[in-house]
């Protein structure tokens, strides 16, 4: 088999949604050979991709008319505008399949895959774990769901864009169940660290102090080593996964529960937290100023502690 009958095997790719995991995913693809074309509402992303190989698409529909579809948008008002006003949903031809990595509503997942099944389109939950420095290095964790042609089809992409995918069954919602369940736990852990954090300060402990122990001994896993960190250091303006996006998701995580019966008061505690902070002008930032919630309930900045406990 000669290098162009390889080629020529290869599916057409479309990405659309170039943000902070979008544009580093696409040009996982692209350096993995394929061919892909991508779409963005701003430009920027799509110049430079392009620079790395990929062809631009005029619209979002122009992007749709590819063997394999994939995006990556922020919350359901942004998908659902995409699929619809911008014309993707039409220009998606039977046969395609579109990976959905967006973290969105399980309603909604599951209105769509009933609209792609309708259609003749494949459709596959894609949503991933990890923050935008993993895009890079393909360290990503990918959860699909769907039909399992489909995501058999899909896979190798995948595979390229993360360094495991957790296949999820059938139903393309299970995952984004997970992926909500998840970030929820995060958001727990951070609501947790911060309270930890605030605790130690007004007892002349730094959280630096606080955190070096307990990563150390009893909460080694990464989530606690990287938002310790960032926490410790109050830096919260390289926003890897903005608050506005964390409680989005947090509201995303009641839907489900009351959807489901499933009483989650702590989620309810999360949501305030949140808007304690949105009040306070972090949307913007990391979400793992959260934290600072804790802080201003102390009033610990206001009796001269600061990050270093004194």
């Amino acid at each position: 088999m000669t290098m162009g009958t390889r080629a020529a095997e290869r599916p057409s790719i479309g990405f659309i949604g170039l943000g902070k995991m979008g544009r580093g995913m696409a040009a996982r693809l692209i350096g993995a050979g394929h061919d892909v074309v991508v779409w963005n509402r701003s430009p920027a992303p799509v110049f430079d991709l392009s620079t790395q190989g990929a062809r631009a698409a005029t619209c979002s529909a122009e992007a749709a008319r590819v063997d394999v579809l994939h995006s990556m948008l922020a919350d359901d008002r942004a998908m659902t505008d995409v699929l619809h006003q911008g014309g993707v949903l039409s220009a998606l031809r039977p046969g395609a399949v579109h990976v959905n990595h967006a973290t969105i509503s399980v309603a909604l997942a599951k209105e769509l895959a009933e609209l792609h099944r309708s259609r003749g389109v494949g459709y596959v939950a894609a949503p991933v774990f990890g923050r935008p420095d993993a895009v890079p290095s393909g360290k990503l964790h990918v959860l699909a769901a769907g039909a399992p042609a489909d995501v058999t089809r899909v896979r190798p992409q995948l595979e390229s864009i993360g360094q495991s995918v957790w296949q999820l069954g059938d139903a393309p919602e299970r995952a984004n169940v997970v992926k909500i369940a998840g970030n929820f736990m995060i958001a727990a852990t951070l609501e947790m660290l911060g309270e930890a954090a605030a605790l130690a300060r007004a007892h002349g402990v730094s959280p630096n102090e606080l955190f070096e122990v307990m990563t150390g001994t009893l909460f080694s896993a990464p989530v606690y080593k990287t938002y310790g960190r960032i926490i410790a250091d109050r830096a919260y303006d390289s926003a890897g996964f903005g608050l506005e996006l964390g409680f989005k998701d947090t509201r995303l995580t009641m839907a489900a529960a009351e959807s489901g019966g499933v009483p989650m008061p702590l989620a309810a505690v999360l949501r305030d937290a949140f808007l304690d902070a949105l009040a306070h002008g972090d949307g913007p930032r990391d979400w793992s100023v959260l934290a600072e919630v804790s802080a201003r309930r102390a009033n610990l900045d206001g009796r001269g502690r600061g990050a270093d406990g004194r």
